[in-house]
């Protein structure tokens, strides 16, 4: 039996009321992801709009990003102090505001500070939806919950390649933003009215105090934990390639460097999204199984992604064949499910009052890895005359470090997981019927 089909004691029953209250926790963190890659599609109309170039389009990904990594760990503190339902309330109207700001903008200053205010409301969600999955499934559910967290929000960001996109040029800029606003008006509905944080029964203990001493031992002990440590750099190093080309560069780069139309570029975003939730489903059900299988295929995906990176940019000629775009496009949508791995190294590090914090610690690897390389590609395009192979090749720089860290994490975490596993046997034996 693999540590994932372990019961625990105390392990939440799960079932329909479960499925209903996570439901709600995820369509926010739909929402959120819509309004985080809608400037994916937007990139080129933000430029001509404020009258901007790389380096200053960049910084718009890059505030919102910064400000989201930034808040993970004051986030995650939040929620195992607060509870689910109080911080995604907060999140919600925060995002909203700014994705309302950033239509109503007229500089390019009051939008970035609207990118800042979403990015921090966007921080609030999936930490929560992590904790409101583990408060309300069993444990050996954990894997699949989390990638079907992830595989919600990648539907967000087929709404966005999609939806916005087409809204964008039918409707015009202010229209388009203002008119997906009112998606985070109906989801604060659904939270005020459906949302628990756990299911009764299963109350979590007394929060302490929540002073200075208190964080500092949340975020100390949590990090001391290689299993926490492991799982950030996986997260670190997996989701960065498809969101730094999700979230900015990917349309420029092939519509700019490929030589494609944009509706040609929007499909294949639109295949990122796609492989994505398909993958999610495929690797969900494998760490369920066999948790073991999840630092190969976290390696695995690294590897393909960085071999299909590689092959695109140094490709000969002009453009790149259709085929390999297909193939790079296909591949990163391996990158999301494969980041989802970092949280199962985590979960099973730290007790239930540090889910939050752990795992905001896991989230902000993936954020500050992207942050860097949309800083570093902006900052390469504007030197090199936009040269995308210099540029993009900014994201090996950043993979061969996060690689050298899972390895050096990888054979200490299993130890200890295996070593807690046993001693979480022999207390369910000794438990009294």
């Amino acid at each position: 039996m693999s540590a994932a089909a372990v019961s625990l004691p105390g392990d939440p029953p799960g079932g329909r009321r479960a499925a209903l209250v996570w439901g709600v926790g995820v369509a926010v963190y739909f929402v959120a992801v819509i309004f985080r890659t809608s400037l994916g599609v937007a990139g080129l109309d933000a430029a001509d709009r404020f009258h901007v170039n790389a380096s200053a389009l960049s910084t718009f990904s890059i505030l919102q990003l910064l400000v989201y990594a930034g808040m993970q760990i004051p986030v995650g503190l939040m929620v195992d102090r607060l509870g689910t339902k109080k911080v995604l309330t907060l999140g919600v109207i925060l995002f909203t505001a700014g994705q309302l700001g950033f239509a109503l903008s007229p500089s390019y200053g009051m939008a970035l500070a609207a990118r800042a205010l979403l990015g921090c409301g966007d921080a609030m969600t999936f930490i929560s939806v992590l904790r409101l999955g583990n408060r309300w499934f069993p444990a050996r559910r954990g894997p699949l919950i989390a990638q079907l967290a992830g595989l919600v929000g990648m539907a967000g960001n087929l709404v966005s390649t999609i939806v916005i996109a087409r809204l964008l040029h039918g409707v015009g800029w202010t229209a388009a933003f203002a008119g997906s606003a009112a998606a985070g008006g109906v989801v604060l509905v659904l939270l005020l009215l459906f949302l628990k944080d756990h299911p009764k029964g299963h109350e979590p203990a007394p929060a302490e105090h929540a002073g200075a001493a208190f964080v500092r031992r949340q975020i100390a002990e949590s990090w001391r934990e290689p299993g926490t440590r492991l799982g950030m750099w996986v997260h670190f190093t997996t989701q960065f390639p498809a969101m730094v080309f999700l979230l900015l560069w990917g349309l420029p780069f092939l519509v700019e460097a490929q030589g494609l139309s944009r509706e040609t570029a929007g499909e294949l975003l639109t295949l990122v999204v796609l492989s994505n939730m398909v993958v999610g489903l495929v690797y969900g059900q494998i760490i369920a199984r066999h948790h073991t299988a999840r630092a190969p295929l976290a390696l695995g995906t690294i590897a393909v992604t960085a071999a299909l990176w590689a092959t695109t940019i140094v490709y000969p000629g002009t453009h790149a064949p259709m085929w390999l775009l297909i193939t790079l496009c296909t591949v990163l949508g391996a990158c999301g499910p494969a980041s989802m791995i970092g949280f199962d190294f985590a979960r099973p590090a730290n007790p239930p009052q540090r889910q939050g914090t752990a795992s905001g610690i896991v989230n902000m690897g993936g954020f500050v890895a992207s942050m860097t390389t949309l800083l570093a590609v902006g900052i390469l395009l504007d030197a090199t005359g936009d040269n995308y192979r210099i540029a993009f090749s900014s994201v090996f720089v950043l993979e061969a470090l996060g690689v050298a860290q899972i390895l050096r994490l990888k054979a200490r975490t299993v130890r200890l997981e295996r070593e807690r596993l046993v001693a979480s046997r022999v207390e369910a034996v000794h438990v009294p019927a």
